[in-house]
């Protein structure tokens, strides 16, 4: 896969404050794949059904908070203008966290999906974003070492997992489910690092298409971010 400059940018200034640590969840997955689902066709972002990366950064926010507040230890400042209560040092501070959400949010701005797929691979083509792709083995799952880290990816079930491993305790994980009579597609993705105490996840959930003789048409909204419509050419 080739990972686009500003994903890239976003992972080197997060790992930037990591320091050196094992990979978290390198073994978590079964290869499995006698619940594979056919994913294949066109897919569109359901905003209304899509997690929003701002708000969920806002609960983080406040649930740190409270956690800070209850505990009133003495190493916790208030952040600047947002009343942020978190570490100064260590993990969770508002860098660490801002960075993982950031990385979360640019590698899943993808409003359109066409995956094509057969019994031995899948290609998921991301509009603006790095395509994800897969060959399957059975019972296994694919393993390959790759400059910027290790790629794991195969069916757990009826799920189909990508997992990037990268140096510093950073992960990236993809986990798609299909839902609603093969209508709906969810993805959660899950950002871990070793510099944050828990792990982010943003689920995008995604409605079947058929292209057929309409167009798309994209426009950014101050309430929804950017929300593509269909047009007759």
């Amino acid at each position: 896969m080739i990972i686009p400059f500003t994903v890239l940018l976003a992972i080197f200034v997060l790992l930037g404050g990591c320091g050196t640590s094992p990979a978290k969840g390198k073994a978590v997955l079964q290869g499995d794949n006698r619940d594979a689902v056919n994913f294949s066709g066109f897919w569109e972002l359901d905003y209304s059904r899509s997690d929003n990366a701002q708000e969920k950064l806002d609960g983080i926010v406040r649930e740190l908070n409270r956690d800070a507040q209850r505990r009133a230890q003495g190493n916790m400042r208030q952040g600047p203008g947002g009343g942020l209560l978190i570490s100064a040092t260590g993990n969770n501070t508002s860098s660490s966290i801002l960075g993982v959400v950031r990385l979360a949010d640019e590698i899943t701005q993808s409003p359109l999906l066409e995956i094509s797929q057969d019994p031995h691979k899948i290609r998921v083509e991301r509009e603006e974003e790095f395509d994800l792709t897969c060959e399957f083995y059975p019972g296994e799952l694919r393993q390959v070492e790759t400059p910027f880290g290790t790629e794991i990816c195969g069916w757990n079930g009826h799920q189909l997992v990508f997992k990037l491993l990268l140096p510093d305790g950073l992960s990236i994980q993809h986990v798609m489910t299909g839902g609603a009579a093969g209508q709906k597609l969810k993805i959660a993705t899950t950002v871990v690092s070793s510099q944050v105490s828990f792990p982010f996840t943003l689920n995008r959930v995604f409605n079947r298409f058929e292209p057929g003789d309409d167009g798309y048409r994209c426009e950014v909204t101050l309430t929804r971010g950017r929300v593509c419509t269909t047009e007759s050419r």
